[in-house]
């Protein structure tokens, strides 16, 4: 009995153990499956949220650009509308109009610049009579007058031009001369011959008051191949928003001559109508300065014959780098600088003379440099007496100093007069130094090259972000994009509308928004890091973090497929 009442408690300790066992294994697969939870709810974390996150907080903001209008500014056609009237007097309607008056005609003549590049010229005349006042206008003695007094009822709109036809037998125009040419916008041309040669006339006219196929190519001088442009083209200075003028006086031997110049008043009597006149163009600002012991850096040679110093042609270009490093006013200049010095040779190279490349002396004793200014040697008389005391007091023509330097100012600007037919008469625009027409010619010329020169800008800007994807765009920058692409566009449409002033002004803010976006600070790429310099400094922060939740994640990984192959051993 006592065997029988002992077995029940083995079994019970096995029971016991087993059910211990059993509770083990539960709590230490509990462990695991919250430890599984536990790396996958990192992991999750990690993706879900921190990984946007930082992608966010990180990102490089690029504002959208007009991509698209950019390179479409480049292949956009000019089209350059020209408002032209041409008025006949009583007495000078030809007899071969192909309708009665008044009508219109157009004329349009494309000019060649490259595959991408066509501009129209677009000539729309307006064929009328004069009215009662212009009647009285006329009423005058010679064309001058008629001139001034036209001028005073005509449209005032830059660009546009008026032709006076006055009759063959009109006292106006001299003996031999068929075309007057005014100082203003409008020009008398002496009837005869019919409509075929009244249009000959307007053409050779339009070339000379308006634009010319060579004024357009030299301000797309960067379009067009260097076999098309002219040997002036590229002799222009560019466009430009502002122009700093400084007049310098080099006195290289003080000990002998004390140079005196009434340089502000000669500024205020013949270099300040002008610069009003081209205000409309550019902002302008004049300084001056004297430099002593400034000598030009070549020496001259001396001619027996003469008994004169000279300086030929081809040592020119060598003098301007020598005096230039001592001028100093370009180096803090934002616009660009026209240098008109004004150079007194020292006693023992007196009296010099500039000569020309067929070795005659230059009338002037002047030349100038394109793009940068002119010089002009002013050569003192030598004293009779060889006792005469030391420094001889010098006082400079500026009448004579300014002819000169304003001439040479006429050809930096390319108004330089072209060779006119015979039977052509200018009228001369007087103190203001250039006539309206050939501010007209000039803002035609500027306002096509600010078109290119935005779209110029703007291309190389889209390239640059393209190139460098870290580059930030902001908001601010990309805002002058697209005002200057709009005000670009706008030029254009008031090009091929003839509105000249409208489509000058467009094109100036165009150039200034596109080099403010140009030039932004924020767009310099030395401000940023490459991409292995971002892994350096990433890779230490994210790594610790990493290598537990990928560990962990390959445990689960492991141990997922372990349980899989289990229940295949137990089989």
């Amino acid at each position: 009995m006592a065997g029988l009442g002992g077995g029940p408690a083995p079994s019970a300790g096995r029971e016991a153990k087993m059910a211990a066992a059993a509770a083990a294994i539960a709590a230490d697969e509990a462990e695991r499956a919250r430890g599984r939870r536990a790396a996958l709810s990192f992991a999750a974390i990690a993706v879900v949220l921190g990984l946007p996150l930082w992608w966010r907080t990180t990102e490089t903001y690029r504002a959208a650009l007009p991509y698209a209008d950019i390179d479409g500014l480049g292949q956009l056609p000019f089209q350059l509308a020209v408002p032209v009237a041409v008025v006949f007097a009583p007495g000078s309607v030809p007899g071969d109009l192909p309708r009665p008056l008044p009508f219109r005609d157009v004329q349009e003549m494309e000019i060649s610049v490259n595959l991408r590049t066509s501009i129209t010229s677009r000539y729309e005349t307006v064929y009328r009579s004069t009215t009662a006042q212009e009647e009285a206008a006329l009423d005058v003695a010679t064309a001058r007058e008629a001139d001034a007094a036209l001028h005073l009822l005509q449209d005032a709109s830059l660009g546009t031009l008026t032709v006076y036809v006055v009759p063959e037998t009109s006292s106006h125009l001299p003996q031999g001369i068929s075309v007057y040419v005014g100082k203003h916008r409008s020009a008398l041309v002496r009837a005869g011959g019919g409509l075929a040669a009244l249009r000959t006339r307007l053409q050779q006219l339009m070339q000379v008051m308006s634009f010319t196929a060579s004024s357009i190519a030299a301000a797309l001088s960067d379009r067009v191949p260097d076999g098309q442009l002219g040997p002036d083209a590229r002799r222009h200075l560019k466009s430009s928003l502002g122009y700093e003028i400084t007049f310098s006086l080099l006195n290289p031997d003080p000990k002998s001559h004390a140079v005196d110049w009434d340089i502000e008043d000669a500024v205020n009597r013949y270099v300040q109508p002008v610069l009003d006149k081209l205000s409309l163009v550019a902002n302008f600002s004049v300084d001056s300065q004297i430099l002593y012991y400034a000598v030009l850096g070549v020496t001259p040679r001396f001619d027996k014959e003469s008994s004169s110093f000279l300086l030929s042609a081809h040592s020119l270009p060598h003098v301007i780098n020598p005096v230039e490093a001592r001028l100093g006013s370009s180096a803090a200049s934002l616009y660009p600088v026209l240098n008109f010095l004004l150079y007194v040779p020292e006693r023992s190279h007196s009296p010099l003379y500039i000569q020309d490349k067929d070795g005659a002396s230059v009338s002037t004793n002047a030349f100038h440099s394109p793009r940068w200014g002119g010089i002009m040697v002013y050569n003192v008389e030598t004293p009779a007496s060889p006792q005469t005391s030391l420094p001889l007091h010098v006082d400079v023509d500026m009448v004579r100093v300014m002819e000169v330097f304003l001439a040479q100012l006429r050809l930096l600007f390319g108004l330089s007069r072209e060779e006119l037919p015979p039977e052509f008469l200018l009228e001369s625009p007087g103190n203001e130094g250039l006539a309206d027409w050939e501010l007209d010619r000039l803002l035609w010329a500027h306002t096509v090259e600010n078109i290119a020169t935005v779209s110029t800008t703007l291309t190389s800007l889209a390239q640059l972000l393209d190139k460098i994807g870290n580059i930030v765009i902001k908001d601010d920058v990309a805002s002058e994009v697209y005002r200057a692409v709009t005000s670009a566009q706008s030029a254009m449409a008031k090009l091929a509308v003839g509105h000249l002033h409208s489509a000058f002004q467009a094109s100036k803010e165009a150039v200034t928004s596109s080099e403010r976006a140009f030039f932004d600070p924020s767009l310099l790429h030395l401000l940023y890091f490459p991409d292995d310099q971002k892994f350096a400094i990433y890779i230490p922060l994210f790594l610790p973090m990493a290598v537990p939740i990928l560990l962990s994640l390959a445990k689960i990984v492991r141990e997922a497929r372990q349980r899989k192959k289990e229940p295949t051993k137990m089989d």
